[in-house]
């Protein structure tokens, strides 16, 4: 019989379950949780109840929002004309940190990897085509992670969107190979973005 109380193990084991979270870190932040105060521990769960509740995806550009469309998507103040093309939400607050970018987005939710079993039936990839038909988008932005399956996706995609006559572009790569968007600094995202090329 374990020493340890259910409702403790259970919480590790749950911890356990988010990415990059092992069983030693699990039990310190469980332990952390048990010695601060209650209200510290109960808005902790508030807010992972109210990010369930409250948010959802934008329909049009598959962003994570309070709001359908996303607040990007319904501004007048959108370059309608380009969408970038990211894998996961924190790259578009990466994007949107450097105050350079103006157009539009598209989520993929993920990239090409076939260890993980992962292809492009699994992405957003469909959602974004059937955007990009009978619409005045000029330029698309690939900007997926400068990794093998962030260029496996990319390709892939600009093999899709090519023949549609509609001008596709990638970062520059003043980002570091293997790297995570979300990861890098203002500065050199912003000269990655301004130095984008054809694919």
């Amino acid at each position: 019989m374990s020493a340890t109380p259910r409702a403790v193990m259970r919480l590790i084991d749950e911890l356990c379950r988010l990415p990059g979270i092992g069983p030693k870190t699990a039990s310190r932040l469980t332990y952390f949780l048990l010695r601060s105060p209650a209200e510290q521990a109960l808005s902790l769960a508030e807010a992972i109840r109210q990010v369930k509740e409250r948010t959802v995806l934008c329909s049009v550009c598959l962003n994570i929002a309070e709001t359908n469309p996303c607040p990007i998507c319904s501004s007048p103040d959108r370059e309608s004309t380009q969408i970038c093309v990211v894998e996961e939400p924190l790259d578009v607050l990466a994007l949107e940190r450097t105050h350079l970018y103006h157009g539009l987005y598209h989520v993929l939710h993920g990239a090409i990897s076939p260890i993980e079993g992962i292809g492009p039936e699994e992405l957003k990839i469909r959602e974004l085509l059937s955007r990009l038909k009978n619409s005045s988008v000029q330029e698309v932005l690939l900007a997926t992670n400068p990794n093998l399956e962030g260029e496996a996706t990319a390709m892939y995609i600009a093999r899709q969107i090519l023949p549609l006559g509609i001008r596709v572009t990638c970062l520059a790569r003043g980002l570091p190979v293997g790297g995570d968007l979300e990861y890098a600094d203002e500065v050199t995202l912003g000269q990655a973005l301004e130095g984008r090329r054809e694919v």
